[in-house]
């Protein structure tokens, strides 16, 4: 067929076009139209053969027609021909897609990550998802599978806009970063000092603090989405009995390792049997199950607030659940009160300081979610109903937690944003190899402070890590030799209606020889964006992250 489409086209650009132009004047002449000129035939011809071409190569590849900019060649192979036909309806970067010239180091971990993201997106059944990855600062893949629309039928490419959700959170602390740099900002007085409308507070009758630091590393006490507290409460004591029992039965193997021992094959069954039986005893026994974030329903608000200010009526008067500075409670309305604090430290309103910060990061597709204004490339989001049919989410106004869950971004700009932290995290180091680097968007102190990790935290996207500010840190570990080696990271994820994220960020671990050859950023920055909401994407992030880094001792 495309050995005839070429032969089609080719005659009828070399012979003037007679068979068509012919033809079409006969037609002309039956409906009692005026003569055509010689001159036509020609010109009708080859634009008929082009045309032709361009309909026969749509119509084989069961897309839309091909642009008519530019001719099938006719000395081009059949086989050429049909893989530039087929190109066409694919992702938009595909292995027959032109990469840049740094890529092509990475083919294998390139090849290896798109199969990593075939297996999430099958397993979990997400229209679309897009990756992006940079070594070194510079963009070396980024890709679409799937759809961002499914209706429409539009593919997921690297410019396609999702919602980031939590991820939202590490950027609001630029924000705050930037203020206690400039010495506007002081994070432990307490928060009624920037804003009196957030009443003070008291738990078991004491009068508590709720400090900015503590807002940032979720230690408030503040609550997230379930607003009954005795549920919390068991959930939380639930969840460390489970954790107190498992390292009591670590330790009991370490020592019987130690010490050389043997059980006794029956016994040890009979235990597990029993151990099982009252594991399975306790969980039925749970007195209540607290509901997970999407069955709240303040997760699907409607509401437009017109400021950060208007949003603390959904929260200010409720009691603290804990503490502050005792217990880990994530609680995204910890953010909105953090975002008022940023309103009255700057002087302006909050989106407006954000815009600032995103202009300076060069982060130019990440705006508030808002559903009015044009977002051009902007995904639709989905969930599955209760008979597993993909739907579109509810409207939902995130106007209450723009600082914690509401922006909308692209996998380059989260890569754009990694960068400049991992930048700013490693310049300091450089320095006095290098005394012409630029300095960082944020202080090589300001940053150590944001990835270390902050005592009574958790981070429930990798169990060995803890919460810093606004970022999950991981550090380095290695118990034993030649055994598994644990990398230093740092990461946030996101899950909001109809949308899960991550931006995960690898530093490299440098040596003296790196620093004197070499400039920051180092490291691998992985951004992963998915129009389904419930979608754990850290471990494959993660992943996707060391495979990169494998290949990375190949780059001259």
């Amino acid at each position: 067929m495309y050995r005839l489409l070429s032969a089609v086209t080719a005659r009828a650009a070399t012979t003037g076009g007679c068979a068509w132009g012919c033809g079409r004047r006969a037609v002309h002449q039956r409906a009692g139209l005026p003569p055509l000129g010689p001159g036509w035939v020609g010109g009708l011809g080859l634009g008929l053969g082009l045309a032709l071409g361009v309909k026969l190569a749509g119509g084989l590849r069961g897309a839309s027609p091909a642009p008519p900019a530019a001719a099938p060649d006719p000395e081009a192979p059949p086989q050429a021909e049909l893989l530039q036909a087929q190109e066409q309806p694919l992702a938009p970067w595909s292995p027959q897609t032109l990469a840049p010239p740094h890529a092509r180091h990475f083919a294998r971990a390139i090849d290896s990550s798109r199969d990593l993201l075939h297996r999430i997106k099958d397993e979990v059944g997400a229209p679309g998802i897009v990756v992006g990855v940079s070594v070194d600062g510079k963009e070396v893949w980024s890709e679409g599978l799937g759809y961002a629309d499914v209706e429409n039928r539009v593919p997921c490419k690297p410019e396609t806009v999702m919602r980031i959700a939590s991820i939202s959170k590490s950027l609001t602390m630029v924000a705050i970063a930037k203020l206690w740099e400039a010495g506007k900002l002081d994070l432990d007085i307490p928060v009624q000092h920037y804003v009196p409308e957030f009443p003070e507070k008291e738990y078991e009758g004491e009068k508590v603090s709720v400090t900015t630091r503590l807002l940032i590393s979720h230690l408030s006490g503040i609550r997230h989405y379930e607003k009954d507290m005795k549920k919390v409460k068991e959930e939380k004591a639930y969840k460390a009995l489970k954790m107190m029992k498992g390292m009591m039965e670590s330790d009991q193997e370490k020592e019987l390792k130690e010490k050389g021992g043997k059980s006794n094959e029956k016994n040890d069954f009979a235990k597990a049997k029993i151990e099982q039986d009252n594991e399975t005893k306790g969980r039925n026994s749970k007195p209540c199950k607290k509901k997970n974030d999407f069955e709240q329903g303040e997760l699907y608000l409607k509401e437009k607030f017109e400021n950060s200010i208007e949003s603390l009526r959904l929260f200010k008067n409720d009691p603290l659940f804990f503490k502050p500075g005792s217990q880990f409670l994530y609680s995204t309305f910890g953010y909105t009160l953090l975002a008022a604090i940023v309103e009255r430290a700057s002087g302006y309103k909050y989106l407006d300081y954000m815009q600032k910060i995103f202009h300076d990061l060069d982060m130019l597709t990440t705006v508030q979610e808002e559903n009015e204004p044009v977002i051009y490339n902007r995904a639709r989001f989905y969930v599955y109903n209760k008979k597993k049919r993909l739907v579109n989410t509810p409207y939902v106004d995130n106007s209450y937690k723009w600082a914690g869950g509401g922006f909308l971004s692209t996998v380059g700009d989260l890569l754009k944003f990694g960068n400049a932290m991992l930048y700013g995290y490693q310049v300091g180091l450089f320095k006095n190899s290098n005394e012409n680097l630029l300095p960082g968007y944020l202080k090589p102190e300001t940053m150590l402070m944001i990835w270390t990790p902050v005592p009574n935290t958790e981070m429930s996207w990798d169990k060995e890590g803890k919460y810093a500010m606004a970022w999950g840190v991981v550090e380095k570990k290695q118990t034993y030799g030649s055994c598994r080696k644990q990398r230093h990271y740092a990461s946030h994820t996101g899950g909001a209606v109809g949308a899960s994220s991550v931006l995960l960020v690898l530093p490299e671990e440098l040596d003296a020889e790196a620093l004197n050859n070499k400039v920051p950023p180092r490291g691998i920055v992985v951004s992963i964006i998915c129009n389904m909401q419930s979608v754990g994407l850290n471990s494959t992030a993660l992943k996707i992250a060391l495979e990169f880094d494998k290949d990375r001792s190949d780059v001259p």
